[in-house]
């Protein structure tokens, strides 16, 4: 759209909105308008009948009170009285139905039809007048009754209109508040949109000018890397685009690829130099490239003093330095997640390390090759406070745990004591329900003072020589009640040939204690589980195999993390997500190792191994 185009089209909108105001106001004032129209209508004339109404109403009765009281007047007025009666019958009649023409409310049309009647009622009482032998009786038991029911129905006719007119007056009143807010709203709206306009579209020509004059000031300061960004189609957007391919053909002639280099080395020196964690780039050969200020203060060195430098020959001299390349001149991963601890500034500080390697692809090539590594280390040692703190309370909490729950447990024992008293079946069902919840609290209780051991790194350790059937004939015994009552089918394959083993009996029985207790909760009843001792590579190899539901591969690593459960068969488990982790890190203990090998719907094989040369 060109320029001149643009500002056709704002003055059109201009001219629109003028237009759309004007209309709004002539349609509210039309409305007020109809409004009040309609109250003059209706109900305005019925008022006015039913004054004409009471009015000859009223000429009516005085002429019957003369005729009863006075009858014995000259002709003449007589003649008169008559001439009077008949022009108030007229009026009256003439605005009764005008009045039945106007029928406008809700229960005016009863009024008038009683109204009718009545008045049809009066003429026949009149007429039959003269035959009375006593009129004035007549006239005080007949006819002034029947005046009264018709001043009483013109007077309610008169009452509804005038409430009519009293609400439909508030009605347009109201109309009125809202035409009068509805004008405002839109004046403001309109004024808003104005003002909006008239900030806006001043700029909308004259902002690309101004860029396009500050973009020329840079481009002659030598800043080739400046562009335009405009996306319109007008004659801005065909001098962007021309100005865009004057600037890029500069900045070719201007900018070298040695510039860009130090340059960009210089920008990343900057952002490692920034960052809070302690950064140590080393190349192919374990050289130092670059090692930023938080690494020196924790490593105690000057930059200058160590970059281009051998690592191991720095690591003669430096523990810190020592610690951190240990898996690179061994070439091994270190499984250990422990934190390293640092002290920094007369203060105990924690550290992970992380060792990425830089691998690198030529161009055209396919193969890539690593050109360095890049160790870092984050500061943890909030986190480790932290840790420390919940291990303190989690260890306070179940010792605390421990002494109720063993009191309950006592007082089961008495309960289910004949020499106290006799329970019935219900209450034996009861204390059998307590009694398995008082064991799983025992059970969580023992398992979070095992974690606290874990998680502070003092797991103690009891070693003796012991068979490897013995472990699996100790678990066996110990869920026999579970085996039995879910009719499963244990199948024990271990050869008492296999040689002893070094190890803490009672803590690698809880490991098979665990395992075979998942392994029952996740079988279905008369199943069958296989239980396996073997040696292999100078360690014997425990399994516990269940054909249960079995677990996804994208579960088998999260589950021996601490409180992790699989999500689809955690509902209505009583897990607490611990006895994994907790078997994992006592058999790490042992120079073990723990996985597991399953495929859904095929069921589970956990296995751990304990090495021979323990022995």
């Amino acid at each position: 759209m060109k320029i001149k185009t643009k500002l056709v089209a704002g003055i059109a909108f201009l001219f629109a909105l003028f237009v759309i105001i004007g209309g709004l106001g002539a349609y509210f004032i039309k409305l007020l308008s109809d409004e009040s129209d309609q109250i003059i209508e209706d109900n305005y004339e019925s008022v006015e009948y039913t004054k004409a109404m009471t009015q000859a109403l009223d000429e009516m009765k005085r002429y019957h009170t003369e005729f009863f009281f006075s009858p014995n007047q000259d002709s003449l007025t007589n003649q008169v009285r008559e001439q009077m009666l008949r022009q108030a019958i007229v009026v009256f009649e003439k605005n009764l139905k005008n009045e039945e023409d106007n029928i406008t409310e809700s229960g005016e049309k009863e009024l008038v039809l009683s109204l009718r009647s009545n008045y049809t009622h009066l003429l026949q009482l009149t007429q039959s007048a003269t035959n009375r032998s006593t009129p004035s009786d007549y006239y005080f038991n007949e006819i002034i009754p029947q005046y009264k029911d018709l001043q009483k129905d013109i007077y309610q006719i008169s009452e509804v209109n005038l409430r009519a007119i009293d609400r439909k007056n508030n009605s347009a009143q109201a109309t009125a508040q809202k035409v009068l807010s509805y004008i405002s709203v839109i004046g403001v709206v309109a004024f808003i949109v104005y003002f909006t306009f008239f900030l806006n579209f001043p700029g909308y020509i004259a902002n690309p000018i101004q860029e396009l004059s500050h973009s020329i000031r840079l481009l002659a300061n030598k800043n080739y890397q400046q562009r335009l960004h405009f996306t319109s189609n007008d004659e801005f957007g065909e001098v962007a685009s021309a100005f865009n391919s004057m600037a890029e053909k500069l900045d070719e002639y201007e900018n070298s690829n040695l510039a860009k280099i130090l340059f960009d080395k210089k920008r990343l020196d900057t952002v490692i130099n920034n960052m809070r964690d302690a950064i140590i780039g080393l190349d192919e050969n374990l050289r130092i490239l670059f090692i930023n200020q938080e690494a020196t203060k924790l490593m105690v060195v000057n930059s200058e003093e160590v970059t281009g430098k051998y690592a191991p020959d720095i690591a003669l001299t430096n523990d810190l330095m020592r610690n951190l390349i240990q898996d690179l001149v061994t070439d091994a991963t270190s499984e250990s997640q422990t934190p390293l601890k640092i002290v920094v500034d007369n203060k105990e500080s924690y550290f992970t390390k992380d060792i990425i390697d830089v691998v690198f692809v030529r161009t055209g090539e396919t193969n890539s090759r690593k050109i360095g590594y890049v160790i870092v280390l984050k500061n943890i040692t909030h986190f480790q406070e932290l840790n420390v703190a919940k291990t303190n309370f989690i260890a306070t909490i179940s010792h605390e745990l421990k002494t109720p729950i063993s009191s309950i447990n006592l007082s089961l024992k008495l309960l289910e004591d004949d020499r106290i008293g006799s329970i019935n079946e219900e209450q034996k069902h009861m204390i059998d329900n307590i009694k398995a919840d008082t064991q799983r609290l025992l059970k969580i209780t023992r398992e979070l003072l095992d974690l606290t051991q874990v998680e502070t790194g003092n797991i103690q350790l009891h070693f003796r020589a012991t068979k490897p059937q013995e472990i699996i004939d100790y678990a066996y015994e110990a869920l026999k009640a579970q085996i039995e009552q879910k009719d499963i089918q244990i199948e024990i394959i271990a050869d008492y040939s296999l040689p002893e083993l070094y190890i803490d009996r009672e803590k690698t029985a809880w490991v098979m204690i665990n395992l075979l207790s998942n392994a029952i909760r996740y079988s279905s009843k008369q199943s069958k589980i296989i239980i396996r001792a073997t040696e292999e590579n100078k360690t014997v190899v425990f399994s516990v195999q269940d054909f249960g539901k079995g677990i996804d591969k994208v579960y088998q690593e999260k589950i021996f993390e601490r409180y992790f459960r699989i999500p689809e068969q955690s509902n209505g488990s009583l897990g607490t997500g611990l006895g994994l982790a907790i078997s994992k890190e006592f058999i790490t203990a042992q120079g073990g190792k723990i996985w597991v090998e399953s495929e859904p719907e095929q069921g589970s094989i956990f296995m751990f191994t304990i090495p021979v040369t323990l022995v």
